[in-house]
């Protein structure tokens, strides 16, 4: 998960997740912020959001050793990098919710 220089490569866990939640017939896209995910089989929460959406971020957890983690766009830890099928899990569950249901930050 690591290049040369000591930095985290975070296309390789971010390519591994987007796999499994493209299985799962979600939206994705890797771009440079993260990966893209999005539902488009739920309805979002005004005409601005159609759908569901978040990018997922892969960084060093401080708090676990500098473990690397998957985040939500509100910094909120998903799953450890090296576990994407339990990331696709929670990604699934929280994009999978109504608006009414989901927290106003999930959506971006």
């Amino acid at each position: 998960m690591d290049d040369r220089t000591g930095e985290l490569d975070s296309y390789a866990p971010l390519a591994a997740l987007g796999a499994r939640l493209s299985a799962r017939r979600l939206t994705v896209d890797c771009t440079s912020s993260g990966l893209r995910v999005k539902n488009p089989r739920v309805p979002g929460c005004c005409a601005e959001v159609a759908h569901p959406c978040d990018t997922i971020r892969c960084r060093r957890r401080a708090d676990d050793g500098g473990t690397p983690w998957y985040f939500t766009s509100w910094h909120e830890p998903i799953a450890p990098a090296d576990a994407p099928d339990d990331a696709a899990m929670f990604v699934l569950g929280y994009l999978a919710r109504r608006p009414e249901r989901a927290r106003p930050e999930g959506v971006s």
